[in-house]
C-alpha cells in the first residue's frame, strides 16, 4: 500500500505541476516579453478586487486602509530578457580569446613548474 501511496502522491504533483505550467502558457508567460508585461500588468490590475472579495467571502471585514498598497513594479521582462541576451552573447563571442589567453596561461604554468 506504500507503492500505491507513493504512486498517487506522484500523479497528484504531477497534475499540480502540468496545470501550473498550462496557467503560465495560457496567460501568456511562456511567449515574449510583451506578453509578460502584459501578464504582469493583469495581474497587478486584478490583485486588489480578489483580495477585497476574498475577505468578504471568509467575513472578514477589511477597510481600505487597511490593506497595504499593492507594489508596483518597474520591471520590464523584454529589457531583462534583452540584457540577459547580451550578457550571454557577449560572454560567446569573447570566449574563444579567453580559452587561448587560459591555454598559453597554463602552458607557462606547468612549463614552470617542469623547469
Amino acid at each position: 500500500t506504500v507503492a500505491a501511496f507513493d504512486t498517487f502522491r506522484f500523479v497528484i504533483k504531477g497534475s499540480l505541476a502540468g496545470a501550473a505550467v498550462y496557467m503560465a502558457y495560457d496567460q501568456g508567460l511562456l511567449g515574449s516579453g510583451t506578453q509578460g508585461a502584459e501578464a504582469l500588468r493583469k495581474a497587478q490590475a486584478a490583485l486588489p478586487p480578489a483580495i477585497q472579495e476574498w475577505t468578504s467571502y471568509l467575513g472578514w471585514e477589511v477597510r481600505a486602509a487597511q490593506l497595504p498598497p499593492t507594489p508596483k513594479f518597474d520591471f520590464s521582462p523584454s529589457d531583462s530578457w534583452n540584457k540577459g541576451v547580451q550578457t550571454v552573447m557577449s560572454a560567446l563571442s569573447v570566449a574563444p580569446t579567453r580559452a587561448c589567453e587560459y591555454t598559453v596561461e597554463g602552458w607557462n604554468y606547468v612549463k614552470d613548474l617542469v623547469k
